[in-house]
């Protein structure tokens, strides 16, 4: 089993701007880039135009480490300086389950954990101190 923490940053529609800024000051190489007008199903119909170019999901690599990326917002509303999440990632979908159980003890849940087109388990909850982990899990099971 392996299970890594990633940091996770909600960028409100600054998440283009970031990728450029960080490949320019960390030398960081974009290694995936979903915009929302590429999600599959029929969420671009009810996109705006300029958030079809904004950023669902982007993962760079710094060095050894990863960086992901989002315009998305979890919960009800942006305040910056509150924008770093965590990714819990591991290949053990049971593991994850335990996660998420175990997080949202006293916390809220944001997203239920379940299967969805990009992982066999993806929730998102956060704790009971304030703090939101994006449980997910690589591969199938």
């Amino acid at each position: 089993m392996s299970t890594s923490l990633i940091p996770f940053l909600e960028m409100n529609g600054s998440t283009n701007e970031a990728i450029d800024f960080y490949e320019k000051a960390l030398d960081a190489k974009v290694m995936y880039r979903q915009r929302f007008g590429d999600t599959p199903g029929d969420a671009e119909s009810s996109l705006s135009p300029e958030k079809k170019d904004w950023i669902e999901y982007a993962i760079l690599k710094i060095g050894e480490s990863e960086l992901r990326l989002t315009d998305y917002i979890t919960g009800n509303g942006y305040q910056k300086g509150t924008q770093v999440t965590i990714v819990v990632q591991t290949n053990d979908k049971d593991k994850a389950t335990q996660y998420f159980e175990a997080l949202k003890q006293g916390g809220q849940v944001n997203e239920p954990l379940q299967a969805s087109f990009f992982s066999p388990a993806y929730g998102n909850v956060t704790d009971k101190f304030g703090i939101t982990f994006r449980i997910l899990t690589r591969g199938h099971q």
